[in-house]
């Protein structure tokens, strides 16, 4: 055990359920006691937490793969963070963990459920992003989901964003023959073919995506990653040459309508190109964590795969962090630093 624990710790409260574009007035930041941890848990000072876009999904009350956030309760999440109390074997005072209890600065976790990581390998946040949950989101959606082969070209939408710029990457990597990507401002398009290597980008504000992408892959596609969904999704399923494969990761144009969206309107070209469009959940790959970390840790010790986050700094900007992930301010992975507060 640890003597002179803190007595208490702010944390994060989902207090109304969002109607389209969250508001802080669905959020409350909320003092909470701190507790010794009890057996065969453990006392974790968080350092980084992670908002993410299925966050969103979970203020609804409705049932889904996850369940949703409940109300006048800590919101959960990626956190990686110092260990400040045990009370189980295997895990000691000053060890590092990843765990899922984010939104907050002190979390009491089960010690099955905390991770030992090594900040000598990557720093700690990396295990937030390229080396966790978005890492192997990219790397399972692929490969194992999309059936990515070498000499396909590659579509990625979102593609400046955590998961997106590391499927251009480890297509790359993997012998893809074209990559394209889409984002959301001319900065993140320079990003994208200057720093990540994709050898076409465009922004998808710039006019429409159907002929934007037509102009960058002139030969079609062959697989498709999306994070985005609606209008993307129908001009992939425009360009997808036969036997084209889409992961479906995400639709984050689609998360704050309150209105159905009109696209895809163009489904029936499904058929007659054979097309494959899966959804995907990274929790369903995880028999392919050790091939990952494995391989990813080595593309980032040989600088062959790069990547870049965005951190908000204090626990009390939680709430702009995430809607700033939302509206697509950041550029890879959105992480909020505690490290600051203290």
């Amino acid at each position: 055990m640890s003597a002179a624990l803190p007595t208490s710790g702010r944390e994060w409260h989902l207090v109304a359920r969002p109607q389209g574009w969250p508001e802080a007035s669905d959020f409350a930041l909320r003092e909470a006691p701190v507790n010794e941890p009890g057996q065969g848990r453990v006392l974790v000072r968080n350092l980084y937490f992670s908002v993410d876009p299925y966050m969103r999904g979970r203020m609804n009350d409705v049932k889904s793969y996850t369940p949703p956030f409940q109300l006048d309760r800590p919101m959960d999440g990626g956190a990686v963070g110092e260990v400040i109390a045990s009370n189980a074997d295997g895990i000691a005072v000053g060890d590092h963990v990843l765990h899922g209890k984010g939104w907050r600065e002190y979390a009491e976790v089960p010690a099955e459920h905390a991770v030992k990581v090594d900040a000598s390998i990557a720093p700690l946040s990396a295990y937030l992003g390229v080396l966790g949950m978005t890492g192997l989101t990219a790397y399972a959606g692929l490969f194992e989901v999309a059936s990515f082969k070498e000499g396909d070209a590659v579509f990625v939408s979102g593609a400046a964003g955590a998961v997106g710029s590391q499927v251009g990457q480890m297509a790359k990597l993997k012998g893809a023959s074209r990559v394209i990507g889409s984002a959301g401002s001319d900065e993140k398009v320079k990003l994208l073919t200057e720093e990540y290597g994709f050898d076409a980008a465009f922004n998808y504000k710039n006019g429409p995506v159907k002929d934007q992408l037509a102009e960058a892959a002139p030969d079609g596609i062959d697989v498709y990653f999306d994070n985005v969904g609606g209008e993307h999704l129908e001009a992939a399923i425009s360009s997808f040459n036969v036997h084209g494969r889409a992961t479906i990761c995400g639709m984050i144009a689609q998360y704050n309508s309150t209105e159905p969206t009109p696209a895809p309107r163009n489904l029936a070209l499904v058929i007659g190109k054979r097309l494959r469009l899966q959804g995907m959940l990274v929790g369903d790959h995880s028999a392919l964590q050790p091939q990952f970390v494995d391989e990813v840790a080595g593309w980032l010790s040989s600088g062959a795969l790069k990547y870049r986050e965005t951190k908000v700094e204090g626990i009390e900007k939680g709430f702009d962090a995430f809607l700033g992930l939302l509206r697509g301010e950041n550029t890879g992975k959105m992480i909020v630093s505690l490290d600051a507060d203290r």
